[in-house]
This record gives structure tokens, C-alpha cells and sequence, in this order.
């Protein structure tokens, strides 16, 4: 069953773009794919859309993940230890969208798994079962042509992520790169530490802004409401990770209050 209506860069270009027109930043939402287990996703996904999630960042557990703090590997480690697959988070994105989940799915993982799957071999299926992108943190534009080219065939929106270090030239390029939106790393401090938002973040985000051709959200490091609200006064979108899966452990019903917690603090 294929699910191209409106899916794809189109989809999460909407979500942004609805956000917006209601005078606020978009809300992404990270979960761990078949954590605490496959049949809990498809309930706290659920948990993700009552308590107001824009756009659903899905990860891909991996045994070597480089860029996940320790709540997201702890969490990945205990989903490869329950049975979980590249193959079968393309399979659950299946499942979520014949049960009636319309918003954006973004499937986030490392590149091993793709390039084993084979590039084009998983872009087509992701579009098959209605994934409206990917996020690969250890895949820079220069080693992506083969999926990207198997993105763009797809329309399916290939997710760059950017160190508010890094430089103009390589923002310039990361920039134009990307599709449906850039993500910009943020360490804001360590967590549970100052809420005031650093003024070098705003001044990095300035600079972004002058190269991003698409909405720019801001993840890593936000975890609190009043964190959430600082950085939508400066983003396009707020992407909330670590913390959601923290509360994955302890039920829907966690979740989603999280969720609608970090959803009133961004409406202005």
C-alpha cells in the first residue's frame, strides 16, 4: 500500500508551515523505535499526537550509536536486545500509518544499516510505507549522493544536521544541502542547567538563518518547557529528545503531559 499523497518534503514542509500560521514554533518529537517494546511505540506514538507532537522523529536502534546521549543508547540497547530491525521500523511506519497516523514520520539513524539495505533499495521502501524522511547524523552531504539522489527520486526529505560551530562555508553548504529542514545541534549547557538562552546560540542561529533555504529547528540539549520556549523565540522548530524517551519508560500517560507541557510553551 502506498501512502504518496501528500507525504514526503511536502508533509514536513506543511507541519512547519501550519505551526507558523498559529504563531509558533513546530514541536518534533524523538522516540526510540521498539522502546520499551514494539507494541509500546504504537501507544506512546499516540501518547506523542494527543499531547500535541507536530512532526515524529523515529530512531533506527543501532550497536554503535555516536551521537545519542546515554538515555537514547540505554534505550536503543534495550530495543536490539527485544528484536528490532531497520526492517521493522519500516514495518511499525507501516503499521502507524494504517492505524491512522497523518503527521510526518522522520526515521533517525546511522548509515551501516542503509548502505547493507542498500541506498535506493531503502528509499524506495521508506516511501512505500509512508516515511516523510531521514536523518543520518553520521552521514555528511560529501558521502550522501547515493541516497540522496534515491531521497530526491522518493520526494522524501533528507535531513542535514549542523554544529552551530561549524563554519559559514560549511553551514552555506550543509544548508543547501538539506531538505524539509535543517537541524541545528545545540548543546544548551548540561541538562537540568541554565534555562537563559546563551547568546551565541542566538547570534549562530542569526547566522544560519542567513543561509537556510528551509525551517531550521534546534535539537540536543532541550528538555524543559521553559527551555522549549526559549528556543522557539529564535527557531522554526523545537526538537525534543532525550527526555521523552526518559518518560517512554514510564507509560503513555507520561508522555504525553510532557508533550503537552513543551506543546503550551511554544504557543506565544
Amino acid at each position: 500500500m502506498s501512502h504518496n499523497g501528500s507525504r514526503g518534503i511536502v508533509a514536513i514542509e506543511g507541519a512547519f508551515a501550519a505551526a507558523a500560521r498559529q504563531g509558533r514554533a513546530a514541536l518534533i518529537t524523538y522516540l526510540t523505535a521498539g522502546y520499551p517494546t514494539q507494541e509500546a511505540t504504537h501507544e506512546l506514538v499516540r501518547a506523542l499526537l494527543e499531547g500535541g507532537a507536530d512532526l515524529i522523529e523515529l530512531g533506527v536502534p543501532f550497536s554503535d550509536p555516536v551521537a545519542d546521549g546515554p538515555v537514547i543508547q540505554q534505550a536503543s540497547q534495550q530495543a536490539l536486545e527485544a528484536g528490532i530491525t531497520p526492517s521493522s521500523c519500516l514495518s511499525l511506519v507501516a503499521a502507524l500509518r494504517d492505524q491512522g497516523v497523518t503527521v510526518p514520520l522522520i526515521l533517525m539513524g546511522y548509515y551501516n544499516p542503509i548502505l547493507r539495505y542498500g541506498p535506493a533499495a531503502y528509499a524506495a521502501r521508506c516511501a512505500q510505507v509512508g516515511v516523510d524522511g531521514l536523518i543520518i547524523p553520521d552521514l555528511p552531504p560529501e558521502e550522501a549522493q547515493p541516497l540522496a539522489d534515491a531521497c530526491a527520486e522518493h520526494n522524501i526529505a533528507l535531513v542535514y544536521l549542523v554544529a552551530p560551530t561549524s563554519s559559514a562555508s560549511r553551514l552555506a553548504k550543509i544548508a543547501a544541502a538539506t531538505s524539509g529542514f535543517l537541524y541545528v545541534v545545540s548543546h544548551l549547557g548540561t541538562t537540568g542547567g541554565a534555562h537563559d538562552l546563551e547568546p551565541a546560540l542566538v547570534a549562530q542561529l542569526a547566522e544560519i538563518r542567513r543561509h537556510a533555504r528551509t525551517p531550521i529547528a534546534v535539537g540536543f540539549g532541550v528538555s524543559r518547557p521553559e527551555a522549549a520556549r526559549q528556543v522557539a523565540q529564535v527557531a522554526d522548530g523545537v526538537i525534543v529528545g532525550s527526555a521523552i524517551v526518559e518518560r517512554a519508560a514510564c507509560g503513555a500517560d507520561a508522555v504525553r503531559d510532557l508533550v503537552s507541557e513543551l506543546r503550551a510553551a511554544l504557543a506565544h
